[in-house]
């Protein structure tokens, strides 16, 4: 049984509308996926919406009319990718590919009623790969269904995005969250995102080793030495799990608006360079001083 917490106008929305193009807009763990699944299930249900979770096809797991594609995260020769992208084979067959390409999977027609291909991801397409999914996308096949995941409409090909009805997912206030968990730790690493949430819940230890590293480092920012190792060790954490930074932001909320909109710029230029694989001494220093500049001289044992 597919679960989706919140979002109950974008539910309606699909189940009413049931469009054979979908993209699926919003922030990582905000629950794109999870309505994803919740949409195909739906449609494959012999009582509709919402999924039963007892026929036939909602019992399956995984489904045979579902069918999922994302970007590599290895290289031909097994070492992580710098650039995860989809690549056109996974849109359409080549000779002496290993794995099966969407264009084949949804040839064949559904074992029960719609098939529903997913691809996560899809701002990070190559072009080719892009090209050949629009086509796609301009007349698929009667009984398919094509639902894009990206963080945003903008981030996505143009001529991909046109084709395609968006259905942004914002963040869930707070109070919807409580329903899982009214830990302030808890609810400052989800961000909204129920994703981001389960992933605390099941690993508490991990929450508070970075809540700790975080609170630390914002006490012994004048101290050279010591700043430098408490931010290596967070960036270190921070690259075993799915973006902790924003804990940093429950700090951030105390300061005046301007240095507020810097410090929360200074996420997103961490999480750039982190996937762009800069070196975490360099990320440490950079973090450190960027937070001091920020700061200056409000002490941190006040914050």
């Amino acid at each position: 049984m597919i679960e989706v917490i919140g979002h109950e106008n974008a539910r309606d929305l699909l189940a009413q509308s049931r469009p054979q193009s979908l993209l699926l807009s919003g922030p990582e763990g905000v629950g794109r996926r999870h309505l994803a699944a919740w949409f195909a299930y739906g449609l494959n249900c012999e009582q509709g919406f919402p999924p039963c979770g007892q026929c036939a096809s909602c019992r399956q797991t995984p489904h045979p009319d579902h069918f999922e594609i994302g970007p590599r995260t290895t290289n031909r020769s097994g070492e992580t990718a710098q650039n995860p992208q989809i690549h056109i084979d996974q849109i359409v067959p080549r000779q002496g590919a290993e794995v099966q390409s969407l264009l084949e999977w949804i040839e064949s027609a559904p074992q029960y009623r719609r098939k529903v291909a997913v691809i996560d991801g899809a701002h990070q397409m190559t072009e080719a790969a892009a090209n050949a999914l629009l086509k796609l996308l301009e007349e698929p096949p009667s009984y398919a269904h094509l639902v894009l995941i990206a963080p945003s409409g903008h981030s996505v090909l143009k001529t991909l995005a046109s084709r395609c009805i968006e259905v942004r997912l914002a963040p869930l206030p707070p109070e919807r969250l409580r329903t899982l968990s009214d830990d302030p730790d808890m609810l400052a690493f989800a961000q909204g995102a129920p994703g981001r949430l389960l992933w605390a819940l099941e690993h508490p230890a991990e929450v508070h080793d970075v809540v700790k590293l975080v609170d630390g480092l914002l006490l012994h920012l004048d101290e050279g030495p010591r700043a430098l190792e408490l931010a290596k060790a967070l960036l270190q954490q921070v690259l075993q799990e799915p973006s902790p930074l924003p804990f940093l932001q429950r700090a951030f909320a105390r300061l005046e608006p301007t240095l507020r909109a810097e410090a929360l710029a200074l996420i997103s230029e961490i999480e750039q360079a982190r996937r762009a694989y800069v070196h975490t001494d360099l990320l440490a220093a950079y973090l450190v001083l960027k937070l001091r500049r920020i700061y200056g001289n409000v002490r941190p044992r006040t914050l």
